[in-house]
């Protein structure tokens, strides 16, 4: 069986393997070292449908209000298509909280989609662990939704195939 591709992956970034990316993170083999890479595990989890791990990521005080029902159906209908860091402050091994800023870009209800956030993470010191606390989406750029594409249209995920052989067979 080969290692599937990490979906944390930047648009321009070179692929790596689940394995050596985010998987140790989210199959509790290690704790994500900095701010960034719980960020990433977090999107990874995401595109993976690994729910549990989205609540177990959050701030205690956060999780009375994870709706484990809304997050699974929001993971399932989207399609992932990567994840671009575009800042970070503090959230290094030392450092007590960190942000990072990133854009999430996926596809739901047919319509390609960016979420941007400015994320707030903080490390327990007694657990050893970053946490997320809280996001802020960012205003700074505009959400672009983009018309469906036809079923003879090349797929929007570059592929390289037809829309309806590839991310339109699942529609």
């Amino acid at each position: 069986m080969t290692d599937p591709t990490c979906p944390c992956r930047a648009k321009d970034a070179e692929p790596a393997p689940l394995s050596a990316c985010c998987g140790p993170y989210i199959d509790g083999l290690r704790p994500a070292p900095s701010a960034e890479a719980l960020m990433r595990s977090r999107y990874t989890a995401y595109a993976l449908g690994r729910i549990d791990y989205l609540r177990d990521t959050l701030a205690p005080p956060q999780r009375r209000d994870f709706d484990r029902e809304a997050v699974a159906a929001w993971s399932k209908k989207s399609q992932w298509l990567g994840l671009d860091i575009e800042a970070t402050e503090g959230g290094r091994p030392g450092d007590a909280k960190g942000y990072v800023e990133f854009a999430a870009h996926y596809v739901a209800e047919g319509l390609r989609q960016t979420h941007r956030e400015r994320s707030l993470f903080h490390f327990d010191d007694e657990d050893q662990r970053w946490y997320f606390v809280e996001g802020a989406a960012r205003k700074s750029a505009p959400v672009v939704k983009e018309a469906r594409p036809g079923r003879n249209d090349p797929c929007s995920c570059g592929s390289g195939k037809k829309y309806k052989k590839c991310c339109g067979a699942a529609a």
